[in-house]
């Protein structure tokens, strides 16, 4: 394996110019990290299924007590508890888009779509678990939320990955992404 590459990482946003030079298993660490994140989500969504754990999920517990009083999404979350449709759909969304979210970043699929759905439902978690003090500002799903946009950030995807030939397909004599740019953001 060669590690003489050069690579570069460049950018300027708002007169700041950063530029580095990764090494060349960065690559490498990157397809890691995908794959370790797709399958944190892919085991936490199928780990909320009846079939694999032997009760169905039920996010009431969490949107009722697992959220302090302090957090700034308290009342947005007894709501969502206290409306037994709307709550329905949350025990079907949450572990389903976990599942997807894990398979498209282990495929490499559509990577910028399933990492700012991860990031999204990290932030919900964080908000939901912020207790208001300064200490805990800095916990895991902010964390895992900040990886996930990272993963998008780099075009992961590209990386050993799916979305790098999804690119490339052929539709009535054009690349998918010619035929239809706005796929341009969901191809990492």
């Amino acid at each position: 394996m060669s590690t003489t590459a050069r690579n570069r990482l460049e950018s300027r946003y708002g007169g700041i110019d950063l530029v580095g030079e990764p090494h060349a298993l960065s690559a490498w660490f990157v397809v890691a990290l995908r794959a370790v994140m797709g399958g944190m989500m892919l085991f936490a969504g199928l780990g909320k299924f009846a079939f694999v754990s032997g009760e169905a999920f039920d996010a009431s517990g969490f949107l009722l007590h697992g959220v302090d009083p302090v957090s700034p999404v308290s009342g947005l979350y007894a709501a969502m508890a206290g409306n037994a449709m709307l709550l329905e759909i949350i025990n079907v969304v949450v572990p389903v888009t976990q599942v997807l979210i894990g398979v498209a970043l282990i495929a490499g699929a559509f990577v910028r779509l399933a990492a700012l759905g991860g990031a999204i439902q990290m932030s919900m978690f964080y908000l939901g678990g912020w207790e208001g003090a300064w200490l805990a500002l800095f916990d895991s799903t902010l964390i895992y939320a900040v990886v996930f946009l990272a993963l998008a950030a780099f075009g992961a995807g590209r990386i050993l990955g799916l979305d790098r030939y999804i690119a490339r397909l052929e539709v009535g004599g054009q690349t998918l992404v010619e035929r239809f740019p706005g796929l341009r953001y969901l191809l990492s």
